[in-house]
């Protein structure tokens, strides 16, 4: 934190689901911990710190979810998609043979009757079980892998398995290259931190190993290539709030925010 008051420029990098927001069943439901959003919008206003959210979600489900405006930048499906804060937005065309991929995936889930389950972002689709009973999400989890591996080796896609679900995406596109393409148009001294909470986030911590401070933020202690470790919401907060005083020179108290350890 004294890098970080002592540079005229950092990043923060942020996942969402599970990290910035609890789970839940409803994706649309999944809001931030009390005390985030005001404690990032600091972070941002103080026009030193670029947050971006780096999500398997589409970038635009983030936006409202957040409430922030004008919001962070989003690089959401894993980073293949590019939402600005200005509103721009980028994302890559994908060939052919990602695309039949896709819909193969697609109509085997449908034959399965587990159109219910699916959840179609560019470049991927994913597969969630949250909230089932255990039998119930280890048997969809054993028939989709079985389902999706021939379409997958076929043509070459990914299957990543993540908190809750499995997905069928693009290859060679995850949060660690995300990572490595914000780090490359940035100053080499400037301080960067990655905070995320599953295993599609050892990619982005595994990037900044020798450049940054990796995060983890889970309620129960994992294996993991992170540097440090937070339990949310309390321990969360905390960090966000001693960014936002490295930046605005200012405390919580005297800007009035509220966190989940002040109730």
């Amino acid at each position: 934190m004294d890098k970080v008051a002592e540079s005229e420029r950092s990043a923060l990098l942020l996942d969402y689901d599970g990290t910035l927001a609890a789970f839940s069943v409803d994706r649309q439901d999944a809001l931030p911990y009390p005390g985030v959003v005001p404690t990032l919008r600091e972070i941002m206003r103080s026009g030193r710190t670029r947050v971006v959210v780096v999500t398997g979600r589409c970038a635009h489900e983030v936006v409202p979810l957040l409430g922030i405006d004008p919001h962070p930048e989003v690089w959401g499906a894993h980073g293949l998609e590019q939402l600005k804060p200005d509103g721009g937005y980028e994302v890559p065309p994908l060939d052919e043979e990602v695309s039949e991929a896709l819909t193969d995936a697609d109509q085997w889930l449908i034959a399965q009757g587990f159109e219910a389950l699916a959840e179609h972002k560019p470049g991927s689709i994913a597969v969630h079980w949250r909230g089932l009973p255990d039998s119930r999400a280890a048997e969809i989890w054993q028939q989709v892998l079985r389902g999706w591996f021939p379409i997958a080796q076929k043509k070459l896609m990914s299957i990543l398995e993540f908190d809750g679900g499995v997905e069928m995406r693009v290859p060679d596109v995850d949060k660690g290259d995300s990572v490595r393409t914000i780090i490359q148009g940035m100053d080499p001294k400037a301080p960067i931190a990655y905070l995320g909470d599953d295993a599609t986030d050892e990619r982005a911590f595994d990037a900044l190993r020798d450049r940054g401070l990796s995060v983890l933020v889970r309620a129960e202690w994992r294996k993991t290539s992170a540097k440090l470790w937070l339990r949310p919401p309390d321990e969360l907060l905390e960090f966000l709030t001693l960014w936002m005083e490295a930046v605005t020179g200012r405390n919580r108290r005297s800007l009035g925010l509220k966190g989940a350890s002040d109730e």
